[in-house]
């Protein structure tokens, strides 16, 4: 695996810090090696070191982000909370990421440079919704198996449900048709995803 050419050292998080804010700032392609270091305050034969180029690194802070994003929404997550405690919580947290900057920036930067490294993508996929919907998935189980829900296919409800999340927001952050939604806009959209769910998936228990 690629990540296997990483060496990690006692700079190691400090030279991600760097690289993330350069990485935000300029895009993938605009981010130059001597930016980096200079932003992380290491030498570029110490960055060189724990990352061999700047696609890995890349690629490390895109997953290292993510994972505090997913672990960060685990904990907001009561095995024993209604379903519809445990899905606002869910969307809260899964509409604040998107509209962050850092969520919007690193869609594009992934989008952006799918062609040229496709792999950018899929670790993008793979730390990021991908683990999401495995953590939401797992509560979905719990949840029917109490009853509360009425579903045969976890993944895709669970995906169903993070679509319903960007609902009217997700679309228009991108393209740049609207700034930032409004706190009335996030809680439509919150609410109509949690209501459209529980709709097509709850039960009297629910």
């Amino acid at each position: 695996m690629e990540t296997a050419k990483i060496r990690r050292g006692r700079k190691f998080d400090q030279v991600l810090l760097g690289a993330r804010s350069v990485f935000l700032r300029d895009g993938f392609e605009g981010a130059s090696v001597d930016d980096i270091a200079r932003e992380a305050r290491v030498s570029k034969a110490t960055l060189y070191s724990y990352f061999p180029d700047k696609r890995l690194l890349f690629m490390e802070v895109a997953r290292s982000e993510c994972r505090r994003q997913a672990e960060a929404a685990l904990h907001l997550i009561d095995p024993g909370a209604p379903a519809a405690v445990v899905l606002r919580a869910a969307a809260e947290h899964i509409v604040a990421f998107m509209i962050s900057d850092f969520g919007q920036r690193i869609f594009r930067i992934c989008v952006a440079e799918a062609d040229r490294f496709p792999a950018l993508g899929a670790e993008f996929y793979q730390s990021g919704p991908m683990l999401a919907r495995e953590k939401l998935g797992a509560y979905l189980r719990l949840a029917a198996a109490r009853g509360e829900l009425a579903i045969t296919d976890f993944d895709l409800a669970a995906d169903q449900f993070a679509e319903l999340c960007r609902a009217n927001i997700h679309a228009k952050l991108i393209f740049g048709i609207t700034p930032t939604p409004t706190g009335a806009e996030i809680d439509r959209t919150i609410t109509g995803a949690v209501e459209t769910f529980l709709a097509r998936y709850g039960t009297s228990r629910a």
